[in-house]
């Protein structure tokens, strides 16, 4: 295991609201992020699908995680997010990488799939977003 990849698995379990949805870090390389998340009932919304709440934490903390890998630690500024169709299957994939950084910010993109029953994967959403290093406290 990579030391930056150690590093990654270190602080998504410190978030208590990714422990608590059984997110996992599964790629963790400078420029590139990919967390899973295995599909429960209690993360679905009425008609079925996974609640729109719970793909857009994932692709956010995805895209935090691709800028993180190169600036540091980091927080999201802003993203944007569209959704393509309803979150359906067994596991969501969030993948993300960076497509610019400089010094203290770097703009990010994430594919989230669904992984259905036989294993085929389909995009349900893309999002875009600016992820800031943090500064040191004064």
């Amino acid at each position: 295991m990579s030391e930056l990849f150690g590093f990654g698995k270190a602080i998504l379990a410190s978030q208590p609201f990714s422990v608590m949805l059984g997110t996992e870090l599964e790629i963790f390389e400078p420029g590139t992020a990919v967390l899973t998340l295995l599909v429960r009932d209690e993360l679905k919304q009425q008609h079925g699908f996974v609640h729109g709440g719970v793909v857009s934490y994932l692709a956010d903390n995805a895209l935090t995680y691709a800028g993180g890998s190169v600036l540091g630690d980091s927080v999201t500024s802003e993203y944007k997010i569209n959704y393509l169709r309803p979150a359906l299957g067994k596991k969501l994939i969030a993948k993300a990488s960076v497509l610019s950084s400089g010094k203290n910010q770097a703009v990010c993109q994430c594919t989230v799939v669904a992984v259905g029953d036989d294993g085929g994967e389909r995009t349900i959403a893309v999002a875009q977003g600016t992820i800031n290093k943090v500064s040191p406290k004064i």
